[in-house]
């Protein structure tokens, strides 16, 4: 994370504002909830587990067991079975 010097980024009145409830500490300004990700959007993760959880769901409806299932994605079987229970 870089960090920005206030007197560089803010006008002087907000800085002057600011400086009332904090100064010379850092301080964290979160995103605005319109603007943030949902988990895994930014590295692929989100959509990686979308689409191996899919395939489960397709090889389990072609009959193959929860057992094979566990071992071929190295999931535990109660995982497996969240997965292709699931009403997604």
């Amino acid at each position: 994370m870089n960090y920005l010097k206030a007197t560089d980024l803010l006008p002087d009145d907000l800085l002057k504002e600011v400086q009332q409830y904090i100064q010379g500490e850092l301080i964290y300004i979160p995103s605005r909830p319109s603007e943030r990700r949902r988990w895994g959007e930014s590295s692929g993760a989100a959509l990686y587990y979308l689409i191996r959880n899919e395939e489960i769901r397709a090889r389990f409806s072609k009959r193959v067991s929860i057992d094979e299932l566990s071992e071929q994605y190295g999931l535990s079987v109660d995982r497996i079975k969240k997965i292709v229970y699931s009403k997604k």
